[in-house]
């Protein structure tokens, strides 16, 4: 239930907490301690002017006001309402939920492992038996990945295998998570003489004199098992006692795979992720946890967002932004580190947006379904948190009528003179980390 107080028992709260006085800060402070805390309306009714002249214009183009989930606040005062707190279809603001259940469950700087192993000895440049990878579930190992485990499999003098390439585990290629066709997709990334167009464009990408591999496979792709019990734990899966440890891949860090995951909006990887993290279910009850809402305005049949099933009431979309920032912040990285940002990242979905400078948002896209939700820097309110569900036809009309309520709110409330260390990036704005050889740790 919404949670709303007078301004009074405002400072009576802080006061008992040892506040003084009610700054804005010190409001952003306490709501972070609780995400999607609302202790009053905000008496400046700018806001809540701007909202309805928006809905006025949505209702003259037939949409249904219901159908309009809209919630903004700062800190924990509400500035704008309809419908917030009842579930809707989200899209790709799904996406949140499963970022969030994964910082909760790993932590920004975790890595996934992938182990490579052989059968057999290795002579003269020959691997004498079969090349096994067991996956540990990173969802971001694409071409550029590969043709650097390739790399280090030629420093460990390996050129040619006689055996088979075996794929045991949980490991996916380039999205593709059928173990079979992944595992085909490396073997044409670990040999330079096989690659298509499509690979020799990603290798262009990579730092000059980078190395092209040479790892031919004369066998087939194949499956193994890995031990029953060892189903559930994701790393460092046992080896058959005939196995010779070669290499073990690292992924980028998770906060790096999450950036890439929002900014394209990737559902692949965020399936995979909500898989490994125990599916819909385990997102939605971790995700409500961590945010203080009520499991109810979280309602998720997958990972991703894809199909209306997936409903997020607009407050709980805020919450969850909330708590990922609260998630952060220990490890000295902000949502700009997660979420793509007006005017800083212009690939993946940004690209045709005009949202206000520094603004981190993300984005969501169904037939009908167009939402947005982040955070806006202002000078007269501080941080502004906002979600918006639109339904409706006219997917693009949509989009660009939220990107002028926010620049409307933005004039109104004053551009932000400074960029607020929450929403300051301390990552790279770019993948240029895929295909380093670095994270290859050589265990041969």
């Amino acid at each position: 239930m919404l949670q709303l107080f007078g301004s009074g028992l405002i400072s009576l709260w802080l006061d008992m907490a040892g506040v003084h006085p009610p700054t804005l800060d010190t409001l952003e402070f306490v709501t972070l301690q609780r995400p999607g805390l609302v202790l009053a309306s905000d008496p400046d009714p700018t806001a809540v002017t701007t909202v309805q002249q928006y809905l006025m214009k949505l209702a003259g183009l037939g949409l249904v006001t219901a159908d309009q989930g809209i919630w903004m606040q700062s800190g924990p005062m509400l500035l704008a309402n309809n419908y917030g707190t009842v579930p809707l279809p989200a899209a790709s603001l799904t996406k949140i939920a499963t970022s969030l259940a994964a910082l909760k469950t790993w932590g920004p700087n975790h890595q996934f492992e992938t182990l490579v192993s052989a059968t057999g000895p290795v002579k003269n440049g020959v691997l004498y038996g079969d090349l096994v990878i067991q996956g540990g579930g990173d969802p971001f190992f694409v071409w550029e990945e590969a043709i650097a485990l390739g790399n280090s499999l030629n420093k460990l003098g390996i050129k040619r295998v006689t055996g088979n390439l075996v794929i045991t585990g949980n490991f996916a290629m380039n999205y593709q998570t059928n173990p079979t066709k992944a595992g085909e997709l490396l073997k044409q990334g670990l040999n330079a003489a096989t690659w298509t167009n499509t690979v020799t464009n990603q290798y262009l990408a990579l730092p000059k004199g980078t190395p092209r591999p040479q790892v031919v496979i004369s066998g087939d792709v194949q499956l193994g098992v890995i031990p029953f019990e060892n189903v559930s734990g994701i790393n460092n899966l046992p080896l058959s006692p005939k196995q010779i440890s070669l290499v073990r891949h690292h992924s980028l860090p998770l906060s790096q795979i999450l950036k890439e995951m929002n900014i394209y909006s990737n559902n692949e990887m965020a399936q995979m992720l909500a898989d490994l993290l125990g599916g819909a279910q385990v997102v939605q009850q971790k995700a409500a946890i961590a945010a203080s809402v009520p499991q109810a305005e979280i309602q998720l049949n997958n990972g991703s967002g894809l199909g209306v099933e997936n409903r997020i009431s607009p407050r709980a979309a805020c919450a969850m932004l909330m708590a990922i920032q609260q998630e952060l912040s220990p490890q000295q990285l902000s949502l700009a580190d997660l979420f793509p940002q007006s005017g800083r990242d212009r690939r993946g979905t940004m690209q045709t947006r005009h949202i206000p400078t520094a603004t981190v948002v993300k984005t969501g896209t169904l037939n009908d379904v167009s939402a947005l939700a982040g955070v806006m820097p202002t000078r007269d309110r501080g941080l502004v948190w906002f979600a918006i569900i639109n339904r409706g036809t006219g997917l693009e009309g949509l989009r660009a009528r939220q990107d002028q309520l926010l620049q409307r709110l933005s004039q109104q409330w004053r551009v932000s003179p400074t960029l607020p260390a929450a929403l300051t990036s301390h990552l790279s704005s770019s993948n240029s980390d895929l295909g380093t050889a670095n994270r290859n740790e050589i265990l041969y």
